[in-house]
């Protein structure tokens, strides 16, 4: 019966994402933006470089005059205006970065340059470059140089700065909680008892969020008990816009999650699908609150986090821009036991750009991950991947 409801990952996470909308817009600041995403387009207020700027500390001058000796006439700091016209056989020393006078068109570096006389100077290597950075030649005022749907990375908020938009219309970000659930749990500072383990998932799982800059928040371990789960849930569904469970979704005799989202009126959306590790995946949802429960292996909750959750919760923070794929060829030949499921395997990546898959023991072996530079896709059907076949690995 449990198969009859199974269906695929490709269907699960349309389903998902279905149900992925922005919350709505607000200013941030720069110096907090990392990891937000754009709500509008940028432009620029200014062309860049903003003038003729010299790339070298050197000797601006005329390049028909390079050839002869050059009398020095100014001397010309970054952020300075040169003062004066440079004529022939004249030059202005000059910094990096700094505005190259007028009548220059070359900047001769400082190291292809010998004194020969009182302020005077010849050129002793052949120059094959202007070492000028024209004005506007990297933007031009009013273009756009961001896009609405990026996250914004290091290297955007460098551009933010450089065009001023000191405060970015950015995505709200959902509120995020998460906690698991078992009687075998305790907290990782706790040494584990007959039959307990620690609770890794939880810390696992608030990690992932907080690389994607959300900052959830941690409700702790919750027992295999009904009427404490229902009431953990309900005030959870009253005050997050996602909630993340590990555990208790699966068939056992106590796995409450199902039982409780119904009785608590959510909308089980996907619960099982054809995917190793995670097949009891869960996804509710109820006016505007949504619920994953993910299976309590710690392999399971952490690649199920990958592929379906973060899919989802960025689409809620405004990406607009598909996850990137790699698709390289496999180092050696990949066979698997079963082909009934998507199969979801870590991966290390060689300097020649193949694919090695790690040596993995299934669902509990989270330490496979600590080495992963992504995680492969081997598509249902498919038994055997062959060396040099192209595989997808998605990024970790």
């Amino acid at each position: 019966m449990e198969t009859k409801t199974m269906i695929s990952f490709d269907e699960g996470l349309k389903k998902i994402l279905e149900f992925a909308i922005p919350q709505g817009t607000e200013r941030a600041n720069l110096s907090h933006a990392l990891n937000r995403t754009l709500a509008e387009d940028v432009f620029s207020d200014i062309s860049m470089p903003p003038f003729n700027k010299s790339a070298m500390d050197g000797y601006a001058c005329r390049k028909s005059d390079i050839k002869n000796a050059l009398q020095v006439i100014e001397e010309i700091q970054a952020g300075s205006i040169p003062i004066k016209i440079i004529g022939e056989n004249q030059c202005a020393r000059i910094m990096t970065g700094a505005m190259v006078p007028e009548g220059a068109d070359w900047v001769i570096m400082k190291e292809h340059i010998e004194e020969v006389g009182p302020n005077q100077v010849l050129c002793v290597r052949e120059s094959l470059s202007s070492n000028i950075c024209y004005l506007g030649e990297d933007v031009k005022a009013g273009d756009m140089v961001i896009r609405k749907g990026d996250v914004i990375s290091p290297a955007h908020i460098a551009i933010l700065a450089s065009v001023g938009c000191v405060n970015p219309l950015v995505c709200n970000l959902p509120t995020v909680a998460i906690f698991s659930t078992g009687d075998e749990l305790v907290e990782p500072g706790e040494i584990p008892g007959m039959s307990k383990i620690r609770n890794s998932n939880s810390y696992q799982l608030m990690a992932q969020a907080q690389q994607m800059g959300i900052s959830p928040e941690y409700l702790g371990i919750v027992p295999d008990h009904e009427i404490l789960l229902k009431e953990v849930l309900k005030s959870a569904l009253e005050k997050y816009d996602v909630i993340l469970i590990s555990g208790g979704v699966s068939v056992g005799d106590f796995d409450f999650v199902p039982k409780i989202l119904k009785q608590l009126d959510v909308n089980i959306r996907v619960h099982g699908m054809d995917v190793k590790p995670g097949k009891h995946l869960l996804f509710g949802e109820q006016g505007g609150h949504f619920v994953f429960g993910l299976p309590g292996n710690p392999v399971s909750s952490f690649v199920q986090f990958e592929v379906l959750v973060k899919p989802f919760v960025r689409a809620m923070m405004g990406k607009t821009t598909d996850d990137t794929f790699l698709y390289l060829p496999l180092e050696v030949d990949y066979i698997r036991k079963k082909n009934d499921q998507l199969f979801f395997v870590p991966v290390t990546l060689t300097a020649n750009g193949t694919v090695v898959p790690m040596e993995y023991h299934g669902s509990a072996h989270i330490h496979a991950y600590t080495m992963a530079h992504g995680i492969m896709e081997i598509p249902q059907g498919v038994l055997t991947i062959s060396k040099g076949d192209i595989a997808c690995v998605r990024p970790l």
